[in-house]
């Protein structure tokens, strides 16, 4: 009987029913769940609401997600995640198959297993627990589909909509049986996000024989079956069923209402499980084929395809199938024209590579997470730097949903409305929050008024770049000529004599001491979460006007080498554990460096640009549970992947051009809404050293979005 429930035939059966040609294997959910990647194995579509699977129940930095690969332990199902972030919340919904009600008593269980019982693939996720529990799990947009194979003939799930971890802590909980087959609650909750509200509606295939409600106190189990409902900070529930045959769990979910939740398991009512798993499944098909690789190299095309995967996994679906979600507020508001509303918006990161890669491959996405931005901004009057669950986190430095927005409108996007967001990115440049009045007063942020005073002074400045270039393209060139001023005011922050960025106070002397090496994690540090190293060179939008301070390209040059050969040592009281992935001072685990090496070329040396591009590429990015030297913050440590690959990088990603590295595939096809663009690279040289365009030279090495979507071909021709 148990060879029956073993796993490895789930594994089997699945693997067997994949086309051989199927892109779904070369994806591995485990890639990066080890380490400091901070990714989770959960079953979900493409930008979805739900993504279900396992939670170690261990309280640690490395178990931001839920899971961490270094377990063996599982504390439940839930239904909500997030992926390779630096702080920790959801975990909304908890459930755990038990053979046996004992565990009602327990605030918490650790239920082992084995890795070697365990699989993943995209919309799907398995194990096998040690209890004998074989447990599968799909999703849709807003539901979670579980299916649960028992060893014995009656089989018990528990319910613990309490269930967090050391982020997210609940105020208040419900649950309430409606029928035999169907049990409805809510987990209100205070975590990085405040306010959270998560409604949830369980249908079952087969009639509940019993249940058992315990509540907050958990000392005594009670004879409490004439109950139907239950409410308070720690409330759990034990359903009994009869298992021999699989019971299946259908959960939708729902920020609203009740009634939004039953919404939302209507979109999987009468489909089997296996109808679900495979419809997930061929959506992930559809988003894996819009980039295609060549190559004989199986662990190659792994990163790569996981990479993609990743790139899908935020933001997410936040509003109802009408269009209905709770704002920061607890106001419910409905998104205009049928639209849908989006969050996990973790815009620090995402700026740099991930929004501009989806302007190639989710143009239909990227006009509905515009308007997710601009309706947060109406909802909270600025627009968000970390948005999470329609709160605004306020984490990290800079106001970045800006540039997303800004490079939306040059590319041409036009399904939202430009003078709103226009309207929208002023207003963050005159907040008075977040030591914005100072960079507008003195040019820089003066560190005695506010920490990360030069961080937060490099990324205004580039900002209110991105804000110049649509005040000239909607024809406002005076306030164009404004912000492109407040743009230069990184120079006033450079000290020529150690060729760094450097803090500066308000009487315009230097903070001192002062050590390049130093990375102070807390608000008191010049950097935020690194070191000058790694913050100095953050000028993307003029890198000319940086090497003429260091007194021309070549100078530059010589200090990014520097930047590459240096001791790697970190100094200071209270080290920012995110800088990681060091070659040199370089941190590719976090991402201020990610556009440094894509800088060699733009200064002339693209020889040193594709060194650099591949040794980051081969030591820093492994296939395996520890894959990745950082967090994969929402996809943007696999957006550097992705394009990197394809051979070129948007270094500066508002200005609708790629910067030309080193092409790690011999060719890649790129699907676009106007065809295909092959990118092939040619001869077998160690730099590329001219570009062609269906056969046209181009007098720089880089490519345009507008030549990306034309379709054709892109040759990289190497020395």
């Amino acid at each position: 009987m148990h060879k029956y429930f073993a796993l490895l035939f789930c594994i089997a059966a699945f693997s067997c029913k994949q086309k051989s040609s199927s892109l779904l294997q070369q994806v591995d959910p485990f890639l990066g769940t080890g380490g400091h990647g901070h990714v989770h194995p959960a079953a979900t579509i493409p930008f979805g609401m739900v993504q279900l699977g396992p939670d170690n129940g261990v309280d640690g930095w490395d178990w931001c997600s839920g899971y961490n690969y270094s377990s063996n332990t599982i504390a439940g199902f839930s239904h909500t995640h997030l992926s390779g972030t630096g702080i920790g919340d959801g975990y909304d919904i908890s459930v755990l198959p038990q053979t046996h009600a004992d565990s009602l008593l327990e605030e918490r269980i650790h239920e082992p297993f084995q890795h070697k019982n365990e699989f993943a693939s995209p919309g799907y996720y398995a194990v096998q627990l040690d209890n004998g529990v074989s447990c599968e799990m799909t999703a849709t947009a807003r539901s979670g589909v579980h299916r649960y194979k028992f060893p014995s003939d009656t089989g018990w799930l528990r319910w613990d909509p309490s269930y967090h971890q050391n982020w997210d802590f609940p105020d208040s909980c419900e649950i309430s049986i409606l029928d035999d087959t169907t049990i409805i609650g809510y987990k209100h909750s205070t975590g990085w996000a405040k306010n959270q509200r998560v409604y949830f509606q369980a249908r079952f295939n087969q009639p509940i024989i019993k249940h058992i409600f315990t509540k907050d106190s958990l000392k005594a189990n009670q004879d409490n079956a004439h109950e139907k409902s239950i409410e308070g900070k720690n409330v759990k529930l034990m359903l009994a069923f009869e298992t021999k045959e699989p019971l299946e769990v259908r959960v939708g979910i729902s920020n609203v209402s009740y009634e939004s939740a039953a919404w939302a398991n209507e979109e999987n009512v009468g489909k089997p499980f296996e109808t679900v798993k495979t419809n997930a499944e061929a959506l992930w098909e559809q988003e894996l084929s819009a980039i295609q690789v060549k190559t004989n190299d199986s662990l190659a095309a792994k990163r790569f395809y996981t990479a993609l995967y990743r790139t899908c996994m935020a933001p997410c679906l936040y509003s109802d199938n009408k269009g209905f979600y709770k704002n920061a507020d607890g106001k419910i508001v409905q998104m205009p024209k049928g639209r849908s509303k989006y969050t996990i918006f973790s815009t620090w990161d995402t700026f740099r590579a991930l929004h501009p890669l989806f302007t190639l491959t989710q143009d239909k996405k990227v006009d509905e997470w515009m308007n997710s931005l601009l309706a947060f901004y109406q909802d909270n009057g600025l627009l968000p730097v970390w948005d999470i669950s329609s709160w605004d986190a306020n984490t990290m430095t800079g106001f970045h949903a800006v540039p997303i927005l800004a490079d939306a409108i040059l590319k041409g996007f036009d399904g939202f409305d430009h003078e709103l967001a226009y309207e929208a990115m002023k207003k963050s440049s005159e907040q008075s929050i977040r030591g914005t009045p100072y960079f507008n007063e003195f040019g820089f942020v003066p560190h005695d008024l506010h920490g990360w005073s030069v961080t937060y002074t490099l990324e205004y400045a580039f900002d209110n770049w991105c804000i110049a270039q649509v005040a000239k393209k909607l024809g406002h060139p005076e306030e164009a000529a404004k912000y492109e001023q407040r743009a230069m005011g990184y120079k006033k922050l450079f000290d020529a004599k150690t060729g760094f960025m450097r803090g500066r106070l308000s009487n315009g002397k230097w903070v001192e001491p002062f050590d390049p090496y130093v990375s102070e994690h807390g608000f008191e540090g010049q950097y935020i979460e690194g070191t000058a190293w790694q913050h100095s060179f953050f000028v993307p939008h003029d890198i000319k006007g940086l090497a003429s301070l260091y007194g021309g390209n070549d100078n530059l040059v010589a200090k990014l080498d520097t930047l590459f050969s240096t001791q790697s040592e970190l100094r200071g009281d209270n080290i920012s554990i995110d800088v990681s992935g060091l070659i040199g001072q370089y941190a590719h685990g976090n991402e201020p460096s990610h556009h440094i090496a894509y800088m060699y070329t733009a200064l002339g040396r693209p020889d040193k640009a594709a060194e650099r591009i591949r040794l980051i590429a081969d030591s820093l990015y492994k296939n395996g549970p520890e894959g990745l030297s950082g967090n994969d913050d929402c996809g943007q440590m696999s957006a550097w992947y992705i394009f990197s690959a394809m051979g070129f990088y948007p270094m500066n990603p508002v200005s609708g051009e790629y910067t030309i590295g080193y092409p790690l595939f011999d060719q890649i096809e790129l699907k676009t809404k106007n065809g295909k663009t092959i990118i092939k690279k040619t001869g077998n040289g160690k730099t590329v050293n001219s570009v062609f365009v269906n056969g046209k030279k181009q007098t720089r090495l880089m490519v345009t979005h507008e030549q990306l979507m034309q379709g054709g071909e892109i040759e990289l021709r190497t020395s």
